[in-house]
């Protein structure tokens, strides 16, 4: 790397004056081996890569990029003579236990934001997709860090106390009883969550490749790679299925939900990985600062804007790199030439990402609107994510011996092609999720709107009565006995109207009498009369009604009694035999309980017996008839989800297919096609598109260009294929580079021809084609 005196790079991986530990022999090496074992797959593979990348795992080659035959020899024949590194099981630990917080914490966050901090659904999926970009945004500052100031062991070490301090302030903000500023305890601490996630992540695989001696370990160090990736999955798996229990059913501070636990958890897990990690300092090979290639090339590129911007007319050069060689290497210029032709096809790629990482986000929200009841267990809403890992493990294997073989009699073989279909598969995922949306739709309350409110009538007597008012549509309203009267297209002209009423008995012996009265009704809101004559004080009692979905998902209920003075009405969950709900009488509270079967008493007898589903909002009345007897029903003002969760999976399930092809055969396309100085440039710019999907989710959000769900995701799924169309066509004209200047090969979508071979000399160009 060129030092601040502008020693140029040699043989465009490190400067003249670099220190010498930057080339030495101890970092391991890209050999075919590791280009085809170590390839990632699935989500996860975003986080191996950037653990990977920014390092110098593969980007600094020993004798110019090749691995003489004999010393792989000899290394083949010494791999029993070393033992197997134990630093590596301290390394991998910490892994675990940090994917574990990462996963766990990012799994209930959108619905901890919209349940607890009462943010919006879509102000909770874009503060989800900043926080995901400034993630893998991150990614760079972190690796610049370790390479070029602190290493690899204190930038892991320092940026995971910042890690767990992020983690505990979410924890300390969801504890009710500490009255503590929840939302910006969140905010901060996921600020701070990114800057440890995001730093780390460069880090922490490389750091594990520092503990083998090259080339003398190189399949011990590719086991290591497995395990690695091994535990990312392993901690995904396990905290995606454990969050969401610890969240729904587990109550505490007398809350429903225990997210204070359910962040709490995975918190402490990570403190658990910063104690693992120093524990095994003493076994520990460090390596110092050796500088960054990212950092090389961004001062290339900006010595070359910046020396073309004083010399374009007294100097004209062919193109606007070479104004960077009075600096640098001509060889670091004709690799950062090849980087950029290459990053011009990452312009259409973040598109993917937007789509892909929804299911964190639109694809919970969605889940939360259907039912996940499965008899003695069930599914929450944010609990479907872990179907991503599942089906990655079912996935991989199949693309081997089924799937790629069946595109290639379609003639899908090469990486561009496949990537072009990970995204079109994408963009099907979309589709498949705005039909489920529109059938959802279909199970969704009408809602007042402009100049439209809602009538709902409860009578609480057994006695039918006829309600006149002033209605210009609805004169008269009968009111059965013990009935329940509903108008949800009650026209109002402005904001508010005077709702004038009186009562005439029409059925029924010894009723009593109701006033006549006015009351104001506005517009988008709905309004609900309660008659009931033993509350003497209110005989009427007027309320605004909450008709929507319940924002939490669980069950709503509000009980309506015409009961003597200070009875005492009790719901009890019978599966747990707790008192989920009490109240004395006239007490209308609308109250948020558990899915279940209920057993309501008055004063210890019962009176009624229900269950109650997720989504749904009830009303039950209850009226005394004597002698210790009473009569009750329940009303649904809300229907419960109906939808069953398990029509969200073929939307995983093609999303997944897609992932594999476009995420695994991106790395593997980025990595063949990468100069060898500029491999782990290439990967970070891959992550950096990741980040910037996540940026336009956020602006599609923001911009709320619609009122149904639907028509975002089928805005998404269009996006997603006039970007694969783009695509095609600069897939078609893109000519694959060769890293050993052999030959100029076919585009990669053109027809296949006999790639040019020179002996002794591997053709990078080849290793596209599949």
């Amino acid at each position: 790397m060129a030092d601040d005196n502008g020693g140029k790079p040699a043989n465009g991986n490190v400067s003249e004056n670099a220190p010498a530990d930057a080339i030495e022999t101890d970092t391991p090496v890209a050999t075919k081996s590791n280009e085809i074992e170590d390839k990632p797959t699935s989500e996860k593979a975003r986080d191996f890569v950037s653990a990977i990348t920014p390092s110098k795992l593969s980007d600094e080659p020993v004798n110019n990029g090749e691995v003489e035959a004999t010393n792989v020899s000899e290394a083949e024949g010494q791999v029993k003579k070393l033992p197997y590194p134990k630093s590596v099981f301290f390394i991998i630990s910490n892994e675990f236990c940090e994917r574990f917080n990462y996963y766990g914490m990012r799994t209930i966050l959108v619905l901890y934001l919209s349940r607890q901090l009462d943010y919006s659904d879509d102000t909770a999926t874009v503060i989800f997709h900043i926080f995901t970009m400034f993630v893998y945004f991150l990614c760079i500052l972190g690796a610049i860090i370790s390479d070029s100031w602190l290493g690899k062991f204190k930038t892991i070490l320092y940026l995971s106390l910042v890690y767990v301090c992020g983690s505990v302030l979410i924890t300390l903000g969801a504890i009710p009883p500490l009255n503590l500023p929840a939302t910006t305890f969140t905010m901060l601490g996921l600020s701070l969550i990114a800057l440890g996630s995001g730093g780390i992540k460069p880090c922490v695989s490389a750091f594990g490749g520092d503990q083998f001696k090259m080339p003398e370990q190189i399949k011990q160090m590719t086991t290591f790679f497995s395990l690695f990736y091994f535990s990312i999955n392993a901690g995904s798996l396990i905290s995606t299925t454990v969050t969401p229990i610890l969240r729904e059913d587990v109550a505490c501070f007398g809350e429903k939900e225990c997210y204070s636990l359910a962040f709490g958890v995975p918190a402490v897990l990570m403190a658990v990985s910063i104690v693992i990690f120093v524990l095994g300092r003493p076994l520990y090979k460090s390596k110092p600062p050796a500088g960054n290639m990212v950092v090389l090339v961004s001062k290339t590129i900006g010595n070359a804007i910046s020396t073309k911007w004083k010399e374009k007319k007294t100097n004209p050069r062919e193109h606007w790199l070479d104004y960077a060689d009075k600096k640098y290497d001509r060889q670091l210029i004709e690799d950062v030439k090849v980087l950029m032709r290459v990053l011009v096809l990452y312009l259409p790629l973040p598109i993917f990402w937007a789509l892909f990482d929804q299911q964190g986000s639109r694809w919970t929200f969605q889940a939360t609107r259907m039912d996940g009841d499965m008899g003695s267990w069930d599914i929450k809403p944010d609990q479907l994510q872990v179907l991503n890992p599942l089906l990655i493990l079912v996935f991989i294997p199949l693309y081997d011996v089924a799937f790629y073989p069946a595109l290639s009699l379609i003639g899908i073989r090469r990486p561009l092609q496949k990537l072009t279909m990970g995204g079109i598969l994408a963009g099907v995922a979309f589709i498949i999720s705005g039909v489920v949306e529109l059938e959802l739709e279909k199970t969704y309350p009408t809602l007042p709107s402009d100049h439209i409110s809602q009538l709902r009538i409860f009578n609480g007597e057994d006695c039918a009565y006829t309600m006149m008012t002033n209605i210009p549509s609805v004169a008269e309203i009968n009111i059965d006995r013990h009935g329940y009267y509903v108008n949800k297209n009650i026209p109002v002209p402005g904001s508010n109207f005077n709702l004038e009423y009186s009562f005439s008995l029409t059925e029924g012996q010894n009723c009593p009498e109701f006033d006549a009265g006015v009351y104001q009704i506005n517009s988008k809101e709905a309004h609900t009369l309660f008659m009931n004559s033993r509350n003497g004080s209110t005989p009427l009692i007027w309320y605004e009604d909450y008709v929507n979905k319940p924002s939490r998902g669980s069950p709503l209920a509000r009980t309506l009694s015409n009961v003597e003075p200070g009875r005492n009405i009790e719901w009890k969950l019978t599966k747990k035999g707790t008192i989920e709900y009490e109240e004395t009488a006239y007490v209308q509270n609308l109250t948020e309980l558990s899915t279940g079967d209920y057993i309501i008493t008055v004063d210890g007898v019962e009176a009624y017996q229900t269950t109650l589903q997720t989504g749904g909002v009830y009303t039950l009345m209850i009226e005394e008839v004597g002698n210790g007897q009473y009569w009750a029903n329940i009303f649904i003002v809300t229907e419960p989800n109906s939808m069953n969760i398990l029509w969200l999976i073929p939307q995983y399930v093609v999303m997944t297919l897609g992932e594999v092809m476009f995420s695994v055969t991106g790395l593997e396309f980025s990595y063949s096609q990468a100069p060898v100085a500029m491999k782990s440039v290439l990967q970070a710019c891959w992550l950096l598109t990741v980040a910037v999907g996540n940026v336009i989710v956020v602006i599609i959000a923001e911009l709320a260009l619609f009122d149904s769900q639907a028509s975002e995701f089928f805005l998404f799924a269009g996006l997603m294929f006039v970007d694969m169309i783009l695509f095609m066509f600069m897939a078609y004209r893109y000519v694959p580079n060769d890293p050993n200047k052999v030959a100029e090969a076919e585009p990669l979508t053109g027809n296949e021809k006999e790639p040019l071979k020179l002996e002794g000399i591997d053709n990078k160009a080849v290793d596209t084609k599949e």
